[in-house]
């Protein structure tokens, strides 16, 4: 009787113990795919249960949001989508997004990329206002609704969007901007059209140097609007339109004759720069030297955020610390970027300090109108006196001039070569380009040479020296006799240049 009684209670204990161990398996599976997988089961997957393809979170006071699954996967949890900053953030761009549908710049059927959208709340709004095939792109990945990648590298196909998204102010705080324009261009659909908003771009210099970076597009919007943070309290919104395909309409540079169009907001800038002195100094050692506290720098007026090199070009430079270490390194605002530095010098004294500086490229020729052999006099003035290496400024000079004239001093053969020419190889338009230019009278031929090529174009800002007749301080009443020109022809250069739109200062 007792074995009898006791078997079915067996049976009892083993079904139980079966059941429990059934439980415990759905329970870690339930817990994976929660846990570690975030998300719910297709058909074919171990599991005993899905979820649906959309979960409508009702949250107070802003009626449903549709959070649609993805079969990628999602390490979103939903309580992020509950926060006070993500509702307004969703908010603000839903409502962007809706005047953009209505500007005919959107519709639900856009194939459309938001880029550098770490939390993705406007691939959210996008999805929620009804455009469906949205996706953003970050360094780090948030899916459902974010993948991994960068504006300079985006991971999909040319011509894959018809409206691509650039938020937050990503634009701008993107290290390669050219990149970052170059791979919206490849993979927006001719046709399509590109928005970005911005902190607020601060003058018209940075603002049509980001336009400079999109060749094959028209801006076709530009707007303000409220923002939904302190880190944005106001944002500009640019849409542009790509109206180009297969690399069309890129920028050709000058025209048929090289010459170059100076843009009005260049000239706006040259009215808001320091005057020039009009008369010419009785101590010029000591008023020019001094002119340098009055300079209104570039950077110190607009916002060089948008260009893709930054670049000192110092002609004539002599000795490392004859500008570069003593004035560009210490003093020229920057804006914290890098600059690389060209230093183009004839004179084989300097050549070797060069070869031991970081981020500079020697160019060990006399810049010239032209590629030819020339003359390099070093002619002293009375009482002129010279501590690096005994070499006084040296003056370059066309061959056939050497033996026309009595000429006492010393003098060598060098190379000269087109700089003109170099400059537009070596530089592009979406670079910043500084320049200072002292070749002891040679500015009176190689200033011309540039306006006529349209290289003059490609230089944002100048610090000229001129060379004339000077007062001399060793000789009270007398002029030196190396320089023809008088400060009046020097001026002449200077207005010249300011009033074709070109921000130039003058050096000592």
């Amino acid at each position: 009787m007792e074995n009898s009684a006791g078997k079915p209670g067996s049976l009892r204990n083993l079904f139980i113990r079966f059941l429990l161990f059934g439980v415990l398996i759905i329970g870690v599976r339930f817990a994976y795919l929660i846990a570690v997988a975030g998300e719910s089961c297709s058909i074919g997957d171990f599991c005993f249960f899905s979820l649906p393809e959309t979960l409508s979170l009702v949250i107070a006071g802003t009626g449903p949001l549709a959070v649609e699954s993805v079969s990628g996967g999602s390490s979103l949890q939903p309580e992020a989508y509950t926060s006070k900053d993500w509702i307004s953030g969703v908010r603000f761009y839903s409502s962007a997004f809706q005047d953009l549908i209505a500007g005919g710049y959107l519709s639900p059927q856009s194939k459309s990329l938001c880029v550098e959208t770490p939390r993705g709340r406007d691939v959210f709004a996008l999805r929620e206002i009804g455009v469906k095939d949205a996706v953003g792109i970050a360094r780090k990945g948030v899916k459902p609704l974010v993948k991994f990648g960068r504006g300079e590298r985006i991971p999909f196909g040319d011509k894959t969007f018809d409206f691509v998204f650039s938020g937050e102010d990503s634009f701008v705080q993107s290290a390669k901007p050219v990149e970052f324009a170059a791979e919206i261009d490849r993979t927006l659909k001719p046709g399509g059209f590109a928005v970005f908003h911005f902190a607020n771009p601060k003058d018209t210099y940075s603002f049509n140097s980001f336009l400079d970076l999109f060749n094959c597009f028209r801006v076709v919007k530009l707007h303000g609007l409220e923002g939904f943070d302190s880190s944005m309290p106001y944002i500009r919104e640019i849409v542009l339109k790509k109206e180009c395909g297969d690399g069309a309409g890129k920028f050709d540079f000058g025209d048929s004759n090289g010459k170059c169009y100076v843009p009005g907001y260049k000239h706006d800038l040259v009215k808001i720069a320091e005057p020039l002195i009009s008369e010419e100094p009785l101590k010029p050692w000591i008023t020019l030297k001094r002119n340098v506290r009055n300079i209104k720098y570039l950077p110190s007026m607009v916002d060089i955020s948008f260009k893709n090199r930054y670049l000192y070009v110092d002609v004539g430079a002599r000795s490392y610390g004859s500008s570069i270490g003593s004035w560009f390194r210490k003093q020229y605002p920057k804006q914290n970027k890098t600059f690389h530095v060209y230093a183009i010098e004839a004179d084989k004294t300097f050549h070797q300090e060069y070869g031991l500086k970081k981020g500079i490229t020697l160019v060990p020729y006399a810049a010239w109108v032209k590629n030819e052999t020339l003359t390099f006099e070093i002619h002293r003035d009375p009482g002129e006196h010279v501590d690096v290496k005994g070499r006084g400024m040296g003056r370059i000079r066309p061959l056939q001039f050497l033996g026309k004239k009595n000429f006492d001093g010393e003098v060598e053969k060098i190379q000269g070569f087109d700089f003109a020419e170099w400059l537009k190889k070596t530089v592009t338009k979406n670079d910043f380009v500084v320049m200072k230019m002292d070749v002891e009278g040679t500015e009176f031929d190689l200033i011309p040479r540039l306006f006529k090529t349209g290289a003059i174009c490609l230089i944002d800002e100048i610090f000229l020296e001129c060379h004339y007749n000077r007062w001399q301080r060793c000789c009270p009443g007398q002029r030196s006799s190396k320089y023809e020109k008088t400060y009046d022809q020097c001026l002449q250069l200077f207005n010249s240049l300011r009033q074709s739109g070109v921000l130039v200062h003058q050096w000592w």
